[in-house]
């Protein structure tokens, strides 16, 4: 069995929005690949929004419904850029060198 700390999160969810996972072990496969290509998706879509969301905040004339669909597609952008982060942040604790214990 694969410890907990030996796991990917992936960039998408599973039924029910419940997380998923992959085995470390597998970093040059094809679902390896498959998660680092919808990250950068993700990161990219989400850097699209925050410069739609800068022009969007200059224009004085901007529409209500407008700023609501923004904050919509920020807030998805948002947990997919967590995500992305919580995955890579927890991919570099597992692969960084442990300190001896004396």
């Amino acid at each position: 069995m694969t410890a907990p700390n030996e796991l990917r999160l992936l960039p998408w969810s599973g039924p029910e929005g419940k997380p998923c996972y992959l085995s470390i072990d597998d970093q040059g496969g094809y679902m390896s690949r498959l998660a680092d290509n919808i990250e950068a998706v993700q990161l990219g879509t989400a850097a699209q929004l925050l410069q739609q969301a800068s022009e969007t905040l200059d224009d004085q004339d901007a529409a209500l419904d407008e700023m609501r669909h923004l904050a919509k597609e920020l807030t998805g952008a948002l947990r997919e850029v967590l995500r992305v982060a919580t995955s890579r942040g927890h991919l570099l604790a597992v692969s960084a060198p442990r300190e001896p214990a004396y």
